[in-house]
């Protein structure tokens, strides 16, 4: 009896191995085979010189300061004027709620749907106390190492300046698109983008206007970063998560420190907020997430590529790895953060009233609505009080990546960077595109930065800085992207 249970357990473990392998390798590339071209010949020290005159004009968005930038924001308008002649001069452009930008190139072809390229004029300011940490002046352009260094750099003059200078060579060489491209450029995404690329989406809607696709910052072409993998990755954001603060408010009887009650205001408010960092929201490899593993599995190596190509017996381990990291728990879950606290105000007095603010960032498929209740619901106390604070949005749609405007974007990658694997991935910030929502047929947010795992602290953060060299790339994409996206399916 024994032998034949043994026997039975040798059949089932040789079927689940075999299992195992047949759909590791089963699993062909999902990467689109196309042949490299030859990189632009592009003036780099020129371009540079140019985005290193917009980071030296401050146009930095506050919160609750509308238009405090305004002089600087009429600077750039100026040096976009002075650095782009012949596009300007080929296309329409209009000043939206006095310092966004739309242009508008005409195409061909009266049929074939308009596409827009966007960016962002404005910059997040300098944390306070951390000016000493850089290593060179965050506003003044400087052009050292390779590098041009200083606030906007980044995010997202460079994107801005690129997409400008493709426009000017391509006007120089006499193209013409096929279907009519608008550059969108808003000056307040840093604090929402509501009088910027809001009010750009609506002006298109009232115009009728309905867009193929929409191109915005976003995922990048990381080198390094996901393990297993020795090639670049190329992530193009399909979807980006909502967002949401709730307001947690605890009340109670003020009084002298010495004499408690059982419940104090900051008492109960304490629990109620460690309660909600016990029972997070649930994880799950889903949606955008499962997707974009789906396409990198056949390209990682050794164990990686086991775990991911089977996921439906390995996914509790995976998910549970993946949890540990903050990006990549991101990823897989709506996340909750802690991000305020106020109460008392006096050493030797129980305040009357705890508040808090803990912030959302939504996972596609779930909704603020659901936030809430959950939130209600950990908290399990009806003495907290729970309210929405501030401004709210949903998560974006989830753009699909069978579309021919996903294709495009992955030929011209593949063609300019070969070999960097192309997949879908999750936007967890926020951009300007999710208002275009309403006049998109399909959103993307990429943007052919490179950048290893120590870069990315560079992003908001100290130190911020592109390289002259992939400055250039950038250009090249934008150009090639508009070369392809003209040529008649």
């Amino acid at each position: 009896m024994l032998k034949k249970i043994a026997l039975i357990l040798l059949i089932l473990l040789a079927a689940l191995f075999a299992a195992i392998a047949a759909n590791t390798f089963r699993q062909g590339s999902r990467q689109l085979h196309v042949a490299p071209v030859e990189p632009l010949e592009i003036d780099a020290n020129a371009a540079a010189q140019r985005l290193s005159a917009a980071v030296r004009i401050r146009t930095v968005s506050h919160d609750g300061k509308r238009d405090a930038g305004a002089a600087e924001f009429r600077k750039l308008h100026a040096l976009l004027e002075q650095s782009f002649p012949r596009t300007h001069a080929a296309l329409k452009r209009e000043t939206i709620n006095g310092f966004s930008l739309l242009y508008t190139w005409p195409g061909s072809d009266p049929a074939a749907q308009p596409i827009m390229l966007m960016a962002h004029q404005d910059v997040v300011p300098i944390a306070p106390g951390t000016e000493q940490d850089w290593q060179a002046d965050p506003f003044g352009g400087e052009i050292r190492d390779g590098f041009v260094w200083g606030r906007g750099s980044w995010d997202d003059k460079g994107n801005l300046f690129a997409i400008m200078e493709a426009a000017e060579l391509l006007v120089a060489e006499g193209f013409k698109p096929r279907q009519t491209v608008y550059l969108a450029f808003g000056h307040d995404e840093e604090i929402g983008g509501l009088r910027g690329a809001g009010a750009i989406a609506e002006l298109l809607q009232a115009r009728g206007i309905r867009l193929q696709f929409v191109i915005d910052e976003g995922l990048l072409i990381t080198e390094g970063i996901l393990k297993g993998l020795d090639r670049p990755a190329a992530l193009i954001g399909t979807a980006e998560k909502g967002y949401l603060t709730l307001a947690l408010s605890a009340a109670a009887k003020p009084g002298h420190s010495s004499m408690p009650p059982p419940d104090t205001a900051i008492g109960m408010l304490s629990t109620a907020l460690a309660r909600l960092e016990d029972r997070q929201m649930p994880a799950a490899i889903r949606g955008v997430a499962a997707e974009m593993f789906d396409t990198i599995a056949p390209e990682m190596n050794g164990l990686n590529r086991i775990l991911l190509s089977n996921l439906w017996l390995f996914g509790p381990a995976v998910k549970s790895q993946l949890e540990k990291g903050v990006s990549t728990n991101a990823m897989l879950r709506t996340t909750t953060a802690l991000t305020v606290v106020q109460a008392g105000g006096k050493e030797n007095v129980l305040p009357g009233r705890a508040d808090a603010l803990v912030n959302f960032r939504i996972l596609p498929g779930d909704s603020g609505e659901g936030v809430a209740e959950h939130v209600r619901r950990a908290v399990a106390n009806d003495a907290i009080t729970v309210e929405k604070r501030g401004f709210s949005y949903e998560p974006t749609p989830i753009s699909p990546s069978a579309a021919p405007a996903y294709r495009l974007l992955a030929r011209t990658v593949r063609e300019l960077f070969p070999g960097t694997v192309v997949a879908p991935g999750l936007m967890i910030g926020a951009t300007d595109s999710r208002h275009m929502a309403p006049v998109a047929d399909a959103i993307y947010r990429f943007s052919p930065v490179r950048a290893r795992a120590e870069d990315l602290p560079r992003f908001h953060g100290t130190n911020e800085r592109i390289s002259i060299d992939n400055h250039a790339e950038l250009i090249g994409f934008y150009h090639r992207l508009l070369v392809n996206a003209s040529e008649k399916k």
